[in-house]
């Protein structure tokens, strides 16, 4: 299981998000408190973010190395500015490899795409099923081996088929057939996602076989007014919220929260 953490709203630096806080995604890379299956994220880790005056597509970072033993990301972190950030620390599934394409975020165009979760057995079970529905170009877009991969790869296959869909709408309609291939090869799937365009997050809490892993929202805490924060584990002491189960969370330019079921 990873942890991860996404953020939208006034541009902060990257410093503030993942080290100034006594649970912060650092920490959680080696302490995790909620985490179901694992007991580190050692296994790679990644940020990505929006420019903060440039409309121009997002940049990422990403390493193999444990967070915690990354040199640069301390440095860069004080010197980045961004008013939307995804970032998340890795916990490899048995059988993936430690290989740069399989770490997190994705990235496709302007879309950025983190998961933590899993499809139990996937290459058994899902991999051919999963890529036999995608259209020649977002085949040869995946880069990697994981089920993250696939998850948004099945994402961005709804959107080049049906360009009129919204991410919230896209994003339904990926766990309802994630749901439905999981069903019918015998298998199961946690699945929290979260993916934005740069102006807005859509973020999921979804399993197949209850519970969920845990997933939080913090909406306009005095340390970072004018926000939201989603992350797998609270960061500090606040207002955290639970997402429901099954639930598709929405943030938009101006920080308001929209909560659907799946």
């Amino acid at each position: 299981m990873c942890r991860l953490l996404a953020y939208l709203g006034s541009p902060v630096c990257l410093e503030s998000l993942l080290y100034n806080h006594e649970h912060s995604l650092i920490t959680q890379s080696y302490q995790p408190q909620e985490m179901m299956s694992g007991t580190v994220n050692a296994d790679g880790f990644g940020v990505g973010w929006y420019h903060a005056q440039k409309d121009t597509e997002p940049f990422t970072y990403r390493s193999t190395l444990p967070i915690w033993n990354d040199v640069n990301l301390p440095s860069l972190s004080r010197y980045v500015e961004s008013g939307c950030v995804l970032s998340y620390v890795r916990s490899a599934t048995l059988g993936q490899a430690l290989d740069l394409s399989n770490c997190q975020p994705f990235q496709r165009g302007s879309l950025l795409f983190i998961h933590n979760g899993k499809i139990d057995r996937f290459r058994q079970t899902l991999y051919r099923p999963i890529r036999s529905q995608l259209s020649d170009e977002i085949y040869q877009w995946v880069n990697g081996t994981t089920d993250s991969e696939h998850i948004f790869a099945l994402l961005l296959n709804e959107l080049q088929s049906n360009p009129g869909k919204s991410l919230e709408q896209a994003m339904h309609i990926t766990l309802l057939k994630l749901k439905e291939l999981v069903e019918h090869h015998d298998t199961h799937t946690l699945a929290n996602l979260v993916v934005s365009d740069g102006n807005r997050l859509v973020a999921s809490r979804f399993s197949t076989k209850p519970p969920s892993a845990s997933l939080y929202w913090l909406q306009n805490d005095p340390t970072f007014p004018n926000s939201v924060i989603i992350a797998s584990e609270p960061l500090f002491k606040g207002n955290w919220n639970s997402f429901p189960e099954n639930s598709i969370l929405s943030v938009g330019e101006d920080c308001d929260i929209r909560i659907e079921q799946i």
